[in-house]
This record gives structure tokens, sequence and C-alpha cells, in this order.
């Protein structure tokens, strides 16, 4: 059922959230009588001096919240260094992925890069092939954006069926960074380009020099040359000292530790595009240069891990996001995709970027089945299992952006299911 928020309250307090509230706030139990005018007794930690300023360096999350880490799965993969970690989704607030908790996906393992001996080498068909330190990309025009990062094998696992347990291994590559660096047109213009330049290969500085081929057009709108994330330099494993930030497009073409643009007339077909990185249809043809990350959303909480306690009110929460812009509407079920309900969308709402959805909702206590499916400003409808199936059959680990489906039990526990 929907409520406005007025109700919600209104009508949880009503079931019993003013006792579950009235263990928490000392005015509110005096009005119950239960402080029988007695002072609030006063809790060790307040008895006593804290660490200092300098006790930290760097800031550290509270001894309570050490539970909220990335996690992985060791059978995903044969090594560490050609391994994936995902992002806690279901511990976090807000459309901003703390640094510490994004996503990890590499290739070669992380390289430590002495930030005064890199370099970035753009070449190719270009008028003037130029070297950049460092220090000479600082001093560029600077810009920063909020977007996603999600790597296409996203909840890529379950094409043939729900497999992953919980939030985390289901959705969990994808995070959301404000990225500062200088757009890469800005260095394109500096190099200059020829007529014939319409295609351009990035490689990274790791052990498995990743590459990826990108179209001149994207290279010319939208791409930033980063060198901070949140607010400072780059982590080591999200690509320090450099990496290309590419709004809306598929994680692996972000290439990390970035040392080299070549400019050329065609596409590279390397092993990370032709290999790897393409999406095997039923027919045995497989889709190629599939870049952006269509709209895709998620159920944050209730999930398997946030499991229901009690019966009563509580406030459906999830992430919607779109590779092409804006995501327009969220619609929410209860009941498999029956009957749905608008979500509300939280603000900011920026293009290509996670947007976070709330409804309020009343758990009866009888088996439900919770699937958020969102609308982006180009109209596009976030697909069914089974539609996406009828169009791509199962073969691909890539570009599943499918409805999600949390059933929810009698005992309140979540489980991973697909409805067809």
């Amino acid at each position: 059922m929907k409520a406005g928020r007025r109700t919600f309250f209104k009508r949880g307090l009503a079931a019993g959230g003013v006792a579950a509230l009235a263990t928490q706030h000392p005015k509110m139990l005096a009005a119950q009588g239960g402080l029988d005018g007695k002072p609030l007794e006063v809790p060790d930690w307040t008895k006593m001096l804290g660490p200092g300023v300098t006790a930290e360096p760097y800031g550290v999350p509270s001894e309570f919240e050490k539970n909220v880490v990335r996690r992985n799965v060791p059978w995903l993969t044969v090594s560490e260094q050609a391994s994936v970690s995902f992002t806690p989704l279901q511990d976090l607030d807000g459309i901003i992925t703390p640094s510490g908790l994004c996503f990890e996906r590499h290739h070669g393992g992380t390289p430590t890069i002495d930030p005064e001996q890199h370099r970035l080498v753009i070449h190719g068909l270009v008028r003037q092939p130029l070297v950049f330190t460092m220090a000479d990309l600082v001093r560029f025009p600077s810009v920063s954006r909020i977007c996603f990062v999600e790597c296409p094998a996203n909840g890529g696992m379950e094409w043939r069926g729900a497999q992953m347990a919980g939030l985390q291994f289901s959705h969990g590559m994808v995070h959301c960074c404000e990225w500062t660096g200088v757009k890469l047109s800005t260095l394109l213009d500096e190099v200059g380009l020829v007529p014939q330049a319409k295609w351009l290969l990035a490689e990274g500085a790791d052990a498995a020099a990743m590459t990826r081929s990108l179209p001149i057009d994207k290279a010319l709108d939208d791409v930033i040359v980063a060198y901070s994330q949140n607010g400072e330099r780059i982590r080591p494993e999200q690509g320090y000292p450099l990496r290309l930030v590419v709004p809306g497009w598929e994680g692996n073409v972000h290439i990390k530790w970035l040392r080299r643009i070549k400019l050329g007339e065609r596409p590279w077909q390397h092993r990370e595009e032709t290999s790897k990185y393409t999406d095997l249809m039923a027919d045995g043809k497989a889709r190629q240069f599939t870049f952006v990350q269509e709209a895709n959303s998620v159920i944050t909480a209730p999930c398997p891990e946030k499991p229901l306690k009690d019966k009563g009110f509580y406030e459906i929460r999830g992430l919607a996001w779109s590779g092409h812009g804006k995501v327009a509407r969220v619609d929410v079920s209860v009941d498999g995709g029956r009957n749905w309900q608008s979500a509300a969308l939280q603000e900011p709402i920026l293009s290509k970027c996670l947007t976070r959805f709330r409804l309020p909702w009343r758990w009866e206590g009888g088996p439900a089945f919770l699937q958020s499916r969102v609308i982006d400003e180009t109209g596009y409808v976030q697909p069914t299992i089974a539609e996406l199936r009828k169009a791509r059959g199962v073969n691909s680990v890539y570009h599943k952006n499918s409805i999600h489906t949390w059933r929810v039990n009698v005992d309140g526990t979540l489980d991973n299911v697909q409805i067809l």
C-alpha cells in the first residue's frame, strides 16, 4: 500500500512504534513514566577523555562498522590478481560511495606507481604527439563530475537463474563517486586531431596492459582524465595516479593507471573487446562494443543482508541508474510485478549517476515479492528477465539489467529469486 510521510509515521506509532522509540528518547520515556524522575544513567564513554585529534592522522570508520567492507567470491576467478570485489550496497546511504568501499576489478593486480615518474603519452593520428607529466595535467582547467562506474558483468552470474545469496554479490559491482581531472577533449585539442582520427586506444600501466578502443565522439563529449576521487587523489586500486572516467559506459573502458592514448581510424580489436567483453547471443554470434550500461535498479532495503524483524511499517529503499542519462521514474511492486506504485526519488537526480528511491510499505507478515523497475529520461523501461532472455538468450555474462526480485519469507528473511 502507498502512504504519505505523515500517514507513514502516524500509523507506525499507532502500531507500536512509540514503545520502540521510547527506549531511545528520554523525553518520550518521561512522558510515559519510564524515568520516574531519575536522571539518565551516564554511560562509561562519557566519563573519560577520548583519543586526541592526532590519534588517527587519516580518518577510519568506527570499530562498530567493521563489517561494512568489500567482499569477494573466491570461486569466480583463478587468482586474486585478476579478480573482483563487491561494494556493500546494503550498508550505504545516499549516492556517493566511500572511496575505500568501491568495488575492484583487476586484470593484473594493482601496480604501485610513483606519480613523479608516471607519464601519459598521446600519439597516433595527431598533429603533435605529446608526453604529459602529472604536474602538467593538474595545470589544465579542471572539471568535477559525479557518475557511476559499473562492471558490465554486474549480475551476470544469473542469466540462467538466481544464484547469488545477497545484494552485495548480486549487484555490488557498481559504485558512484565524484571524479576530478581534465576533460579528454582538452588534451586532444593540445595534440590536434587529424580528420582521419575516428577511434582511440586507451592503455593502462598495470601488468595486464589493459586496453580498450573508444569512438572519438564519446572521447570529445564527457570523458575525463581523472586524478582525484571524492575530493582526494584516486585510490591505488581505482587507478592511481590517473584513469579514464567514461560516464555511463561499461566499467572496463574506464582504463585505470592510464599511460597511453593512441588515435587511429578504426578500433584495435584487442583481446578485451573480442575474446572478452562481448555478448554471446543465442545464435552463436556476439554483440560487440555494447558500451552503454542500460537502465538498472535494485531494492537495497529490505534485502537478504537486511531482513525484516517485525510486522509493521518499513521504508522500501533502493538505487536506480542509467547510462543514457537521468532516472525519470522508479516503480515498486510488492507482489511480483502484478501491481506497481511510483516511488519518491531523492535529490539530486543527476545524469549517469546513482539515484535513490523510497516507498513506505506495511508488512503484514506474509510472503511478498519485492521488485523495482526504472524508466530513464529516454523512455527506456527496465526489462524483465524473460524479455531479456527472449532478446539475447542466456549465454552472455554482460549487460544483465533485468528487474530483480527479493522474496520475503514469513520469518522476515529474504531470498534472491527470479519470476519468469
